[in-house]
């Protein structure tokens, strides 16, 4: 009678997460494959074979945990939308390879959940992959504009373009007057404790006398915030703040602990020193996106490393489940986020230990990788799927008991 290793080592990451969040982050990991992979990226990197394909190839900054469902649209902080790669909080120097292969791992990951075959996930695949190569051959970082885009992506960014702040607030907060107050019934938040609160109150006025506009981060409500999947437990926060007036110019922030990368854990002789591990998701955050989110700053709560940023709502990603069975849509996604990421890793080009432009360009140009690439993906995703099956067969209602 013994618990499996993949459960241990689960275990062992999660120890010091809060209880309640957790129970929901195993709940999310148990529905899918992809579900799994989305919450076990520290498993992933532990346990991806280690592969010629990650020693010999240009070192670029990496998302550290790209996956189907790490895209979305969001307000930069030029107020203009954009669709970008969006969670960087396992950000890493790494092979250029690492961020193609987890992509490419969730795409199989995702296909029986979202109703596709395997022959149509390697297809998919061979998009992404075809798209990652074209744009890392032309050199040049782009980005998506509403002009330009397509399909899903189209529809996403057309629709955060015609949204209205009142309509966020209102979504995230119950209105009494002038005032609002954080709602905790949608399952996008939980309440704070009192010493809580106490903390994110303390931890927001030192910040405001450093602002150039100290009234505007007043903090009128906290709560914790409950999004994403791999990062549930961890302590995050949402913070409803005065803004530029109450009750319909007030703005919601996300305070996020940062922790460590396991993905600068696997490539650790690759990086750089860090002031904080903050400062790490800030900047690498700042190199790869285009533009990045309002208020993205490295900040200190109690001494702990912490990214301070506008909330960007988890609802402006796109809604993988509306392809409808006609592939093409698919296809065309996976065309958009092939080119992201290429054009992510040419933008932090040459900076911090990074190769340059020109050997990602050279690289592109070589034929002999992304076959045996597309082969470990799917390498990859059985053992995704392997791990899953020992994860539910160790699952009891968001606890884990001994399993025969």
């Amino acid at each position: 009678m013994t618990i499996s290793g993949t459960v241990n080592a689960i275990l062992r990451f999660n120890v010091d997460r809060d209880p309640e969040r957790l129970a929901l982050k195993y709940r999310a990991m148990r529905k899918s494959p992809l579900g799994f992979l989305r919450g076990t990226n520290h498993l992933f990197c532990e346990t991806a074979p280690d592969s010629p394909l990650f020693r010999t190839v240009p070192a670029v900054w990496s998302c550290g945990d790209l996956h189907i469902e790490n895209f979305g649209s969001y307000k930069g902080d030029n107020r203009l939308v954009y669709f970008d790669i969006n969670d960087f909080d396992d950000s890493a120097l790494a092979p250029c390879t690492w961020d193609v292969l987890r992509f490419m791992t969730s795409v199989h990951a995702a296909a029986e959940s979202l109703g596709f075959d395997c022959d149509a996930a390697s297809g998919l695949c061979d998009g992404f992959l075809a798209a990652y190569i074209g744009a890392l051959q032309e050199g040049k970082a782009r980005w998506v504009e509403r002009a330009t885009s397509q399909g899903m992506v189209l529809k996403l960014l057309e629709e955060l373009t015609q949204r209205k702040r009142r309509a966020f607030l209102d979504s995230r907060t119950l209105s009494h007057g002038k005032k609002r107050t954080l709602r905790t019934d949608t399952g996008k938040a939980l309440p704070v404790t009192r010493e809580e609160r106490k903390k994110v109150a303390a931890f927001l006025a030192r910040f405001a006398t450093r602002q150039p506009n100290p009234d505007f981060f007043a903090l009128i409500d906290a709560a914790r915030r409950v999004a994403g999947t791999g990062s549930l437990g961890t302590e995050r926060f949402v913070l409803l703040v005065e803004g530029n007036g109450s009750p319909d110019e007030n703005y919601l922030l996300d305070l996020k602990l940062a922790s460590p990368s396991p993905l600068a854990r696997r490539f650790a002789a690759l990086q750089p020193p860090w002031k904080s591990e903050a400062e790490r998701v800030a900047w690498v955050q700042r190199q790869m996106q285009a533009i990045a989110p309002a208020l993205l700053q490295p900040v200190e709560m109690e001494g702990r490393p912490c990214v301070l940023k506008e909330l960007q709502p988890s609802g402006d990603k796109v809604e993988l489940d509306q392809w409808d069975g006609k592939l093409g849509r698919l296809q065309d996604l996976m065309t958009t986020m092939g080119e992201i990421t290429a054009w992510d890793h040419l933008r932090g080009s040459g900076r911090r230990g990074a190769a340059i432009a020109d050997e990602l360009m050279d690289f592109g140009e070589d034929n002999t990788w992304p076959a045996p690439l597309a082969a470990l993906a799917r390498e990859c995703a059985a053992q995704t799927r392997r791990q899953w099956d020992e994860f539910c067969a160790g699952y009891d209602g968001g606890r884990f008991g001994i399993r025969s």
